[in-house]
């Protein structure tokens, strides 16, 4: 279970805030890129993990959330010097090298690299429910569904979302301007303010690596 505090830190604040000092386009998403974070952040603090999924570049963007989320990002995330003794303890011979190069991490995964799980449920059952047969078998009361869709319309998106409310799981929406029918089934929807793709996309960059940063800060700032 990852610790932390049960309201949001300054320094948490300040990089969100920061992210609408170099995108003013964004200011309009505030509201919800704030509750996203502070949805995030929750989950983790109650032992809970983020699942995030989309397709194309939006998939490369769910990878990419997740590597930011599982190592350090802006910082160190050294682990907790008790944890050093408990090496020492069970395997002095690897106990320095582990401790200095493994770091803390905010559990994450994403729903897009499940090949053999993926092509199997596509083929034997329906191509458009692949994530959500995955939400439905890992998704837990407390955790996050981060569901990336520039249209807001993707079917295996919105099916992925619609598993997440059968399992307890709150979903955050990354969508475009309309927001699609994710607006309906999602909690939070951060739809940046553009309609064409390749621009929602570039929108999406600097909003998932604020919510990355924040949550980092959350439970690895000083």
């Amino acid at each position: 279970m990852v610790q932390g505090k049960m309201t949001m830190k300054e320094a948490t604040k300040k990089a969100l805030d920061g992210l609408f000092a170099r995108y003013p386009v964004l200011a309009a998403c505030r509201t919800d890129v704030f509750a996203a974070a502070d949805t995030i952040c929750e989950s983790f603090r109650a032992g809970g993990k983020l699942i995030a999924c989309g397709n194309g570049g939006s998939a490369a963007d769910a990878e990419h959330i997740v590597g930011e989320l599982m190592k350090g990002f802006l910082k160190k995330r050294r682990l907790p010097e008790e944890l050093r003794t408990r090496m020492k303890e069970s395997f002095p011979q690897d106990a320095d090298y582990l401790y200095e190069n493994l770091q803390g991490a905010l559990p994450a995964l994403s729903l897009v690299n499940q090949v053999a799980l993926g092509t199997a449920f596509a083929n034997d059952q329906a191509a458009d429910l692949v994530f959500a047969q995955q939400v439905m078998g890992i998704g837990r009361k407390g955790d996050v569904l981060l569901a990336i869709s520039t249209s807001g319309n993707s079917k295996n998106v919105v099916y992925a979302a619609l598993a997440a409310r059968l399992q307890g799981v709150r979903t955050v929406a990354l969508t475009g301007r309309s927001g699609g029918r994710l607006r309906d089934v999602a909690d939070i929807v951060v739809a940046v303010p553009d309609d064409e793709t390749y621009r929602i996309q570039e929108l999406h960059l600097p909003v998932y690596h604020a919510l990355c940063i924040a949550a980092e800060e959350e439970f690895f700032g000083d």
